[in-house]
């Protein structure tokens, strides 16, 4: 090795720019992409020219009144349903949380029957409940005081579906509360029993509210899927969407233009549904970015992390207090 090459100076590296780099080609995405494209293409034209589907009819119904009439009760059913479900998922997951062993049994069971029973199955047996209950009795023990109702009027349509639903819908809430309740710091709990507050204001006062921007956002895909899952209430003559098309081909024979018109509603559905759902995610669901605004009420720990600390502090040098 001669002295020129030992003290020859270090090869400078010439950083990547626009007129130095060469874009890697990807035949194979374009293919598959062409290929995709081609057989939509192909669906969506078959579909259009298609001669046993009547264009003009889909436009009819879209807005024929018995439809719009099941769409507003598909929507009515899909809140209800989503709040009795949220219910009964807080009070659920209070009970599974709690000490109380019988409160955790009884929470498991519930959650355990309604999600291994199929929806379909529930909607059946409230709609028929009349079999078992012919009627609804409401009384004082051993008096004749009191109220009753016949089941086949209390039981129709709509309500055996908001109860199918909405009991449901709690099985599966009730893990979802549960989830974000546990997700909450467990010092906030300590520090509020430590100023005595007491369990029920715990819970309402500091867990819950932090918990609500873990919860919302999960709630919110349950009431996405409520949406389509509202087309069961079809068996039990809801007058929802899904009945109110299923009764008006029955007459008139048009199956497929009928089939079309609910599923455009649903989509339709769907995406003003989806849309509230990623506004609630951007305001409720995204811990990476600086909470500000109306955020904070539901994002803010109810005890601050110095507050925590000189709580602790305090109650370590203070002596305990002498029981009277």
């Amino acid at each position: 090795m001669t002295q020129e090459q030992v003290a020859a100076p270090p090869r400078l590296v010439e950083q990547p720019g626009p007129g130095n780099t060469v874009r890697l080609r990807h035949p194979g995405r374009l293919i598959v992409a062409l290929l995709c494209i081609a057989g939509i293409s192909w669906f969506v034209w078959v579909l259009a020219t298609n001669d046993h589907i009547i264009w003009g009819d889909v436009l009819h119904y879209l807005t024929f009144p018995k439809i719009l009439d099941g769409v507003l009760v598909t929507i009515q059913l899909s809140i209800l349903a989503t709040i009795m479900g949220l219910a009964i998922g807080v009070a659920l997951a209070m009970m599974k949380l709690s000490a109380n062993p019988v409160a955790v049994w009884i929470s498991n069971l519930y959650i355990w029957f309604f999600r291994g029973t199929p929806v379909l199955v529930q909607l059946i047996f409230w709609f028929n409940l009349a079999f078992l209950f012919p009627q609804l009795v409401i009384k004082i023990p051993f008096t004749n005081i009191g109220y009753m109702w016949d089941t086949n009027v209390v039981m129709t349509g709509f309500t055996a579906a908001m109860l199918g639903l909405g009991l449901n819908l709690g099985a599966y809430a009730a893990e979802t509360v549960r989830a974000g309740i546990q997700a909450v710091d467990p010092g906030q709990a300590e520090a509020a029993a430590s100023i005595g507050m007491t369990p029920f204001k715990r819970m309402w006062v500091v867990v819950l509210p932090q918990a609500t921007r873990i919860i919302i956002p999960p709630i919110g895909n349950e009431f996405i899927s409520m949406l389509k899952t509202t087309s069961l209430v079809y068996v039990v003559a809801g007058n929802d969407l899904m009945t109110n098309a299923s009764q008006i081909y029955k007459q008139n024979g048009k199956i497929m233009e009928l089939l079309i018109v609910a599923s455009i509603w649903y989509m339709a559905m769907t995406v003003i549904a989806t849309y509230f759902q990623g506004k609630l995610e951007k305001k409720f669901g995204t811990a990476d970015r600086p909470i500000t605004g109306k955020r904070q009420k539901f994002s803010k720990p109810f005890f601050s992390r110095d507050n925590l600390a000189a709580l602790g502090q305090r109650l370590r040098t203070e002596p305990p207090r002498s029981t009277p």
